[in-house]
């Protein structure tokens, strides 16, 4: 029997300029990270806890958790949270079930489909800027095309920037618009993904499409929906250039905050109102936000994929 013998020093000073190499190639990416991620992060904490003007940064007061709760006895912040959470509620939702369908019918063939995957990615490859400017002709109170077809079909027009609910479902039209697509071609990478023995197996038993799609694709499609969840909740925790643009650059979310998120108040204190410790804790605020519903998206699905477990454990155990 032959004992294998442990590397002498020779051997292991030898294999170390190759470990050494590998750490130089990603010494780059950690020195931008620390440097362009950790510490805004952190520093944004401090800062949270100081009172700091943008114009004396230097001469900073301790106020420990005040801006915090200067913060939530604002009720700036209430209304700017209640939007965020309307506004990416109206325009997720929807998004996410119309890129569910599109991929689904990109996923049978059809003509011309290499065609419209490019063009579903379209609105995405778009200005922000000259789309929100469109957007805005289109809901304009007395020159829109949308209002204009409202009139067709004798219904009164609306107020898409002056009330609120119009107002935040036009800026949710925007968001819409501009994502459904990707996250089409995002799902349709998933259902390509799926084994087509499924699927056989399926038309063997008699399964139409629809039934298909809802007891094949659906639970191949678990982990991808869960994915596109969690960035289009993060995305609409963040929310900042549509709003923004909306109304011609303003922070203030219309003329009575009826769209004004997160993002923008964070702006607005930070950069208009010279409160530079207010908006970090903002800022630190939206993070917790985003955490928070990121966790509690996890947790719903994992434990809806832990019944669906059981529930298709269940008939093999009373047999």
């Amino acid at each position: 029997m032959t004992t294998i013998s442990p590397p002498t020093r020779a051997q292991r000073s030898h294999r170390l300029p190759g470990s050494r190499i590998a750490y130089a190639y990603v010494a780059p990416f950690f020195a931008v990270f620390l440097a362009f991620s950790i510490y805004p992060w952190l520093d944004t904490a401090w800062v949270s806890l100081h009172e700091v003007r943008l114009s004396t940064y230097d001469q900073s007061t301790w106020l420990g958790l005040g801006n915090y709760v200067n913060l939530f006895s604002n009720p700036f912040f209430w209304n700017a949270f209640r939007n965020t959470v309307t506004i990416g509620v109206i325009s997720t939702v929807p998004q996410l079930c119309m890129a569910l369908g599109i991929a689904h019918l990109l996923n049978y063939r059809l003509r011309g489909r290499t065609f419209f995957r490019v063009a579903i990615l379209m609105p995405y490859a778009t200005s922000l800027a000259a789309a929100t400017v469109i957007f805005l002709e289109l809901f304009d109170s007395k020159l829109g095309l949308v209002n204009w077809a409202l009139h067709l079909v004798h219904l009164p027009a609306v107020d898409w920037q002056g009330s609120r609910w119009p107002a935040q479902i036009a800026v949710s039209t925007i968001v819409t618009w501009r994502w459904t697509g990707y996250n089409a071609l995002i799902y349709l990478a998933g259902m390509q993904s799926i084994d087509t023995e499924l699927y056989d197996a399926a038309l063997v038993d008699g399964a139409n499409r629809w039934q298909q799609f809802r007891h094949v694709t659906l639970p191949g499609l678990r982990p991808t929906i869960l994915f596109t969840i969690v960035v289009s909740t993060i995305g609409a925790a963040q929310l900042f250039g549509e709003p923004l643009l909306y109304h011609n650059g303003m922070p203030d979310g219309g003329t009575q905050g009826q769209y004004q998120t997160l993002g923008l108040l964070m702006y607005q204190q930070g950069w208009t109102n010279d409160r530079l410790g207010l908006a970090s804790a903002t800022a630190w605020t939206m993070f917790l936000v985003i955490v928070v519903a990121v966790l509690v998206n996890t947790t719903l699905a994992r434990r809806r994929d832990r019944q669906g477990t059981l529930s298709s454990l269940a008939p093999k155990v009373r047999l």
